[in-house]
C-alpha cells in the first residue's frame, strides 16, 4: 500500500481586524463598557482566535478566557500573568 503523505497547513494567523478587536475589548473591559467589549470579542473571526489562543497559552501559559475573567476582575490578576 502506498501511504499519503501527511498534510500540512500553515500555522493559523491573528488577522490585522482581529487584533484590533482584541485591543478594543481590552480598552472596553478596562473602562468597564462590558457590553462593547463582548461586541469586539464576538467579531474576532474564529481563525483568529484559535490563533490568539494558540499563542496566550505559549507566552503566559493560560487562555483568552482566564486571562478576561482576571481582567475584568479588577484584581490586578491579569496584570501579573502577563509578567
Amino acid at each position: 500500500m502506498h501511504e499519503q503523505p501527511a498534510r500540512t497547513f500553515p500555522p493559523p494567523h491573528i488577522s490585522l481586524m482581529a487584533s484590533g478587536d482584541l485591543r478594543d475589548a481590552l480598552e472596553a473591559i478596562e473602562e468597564g463598557r462590558g457590553p462593547a467589549a463582548v461586541a469586539s470579542l464576538m467579531a474576532i473571526d474564529a481563525v483568529s482566535w484559535q490563533a490568539l489562543e494558540e499563542r496566550l497559552v505559549a507566552l503566559i501559559g493560560t487562555d483568552l478566557r482566564a486571562l478576561l475573567l482576571a481582567a475584568a476582575s479588577g484584581s490586578g490578576a491579569a496584570e501579573q500573568q502577563l509578567v
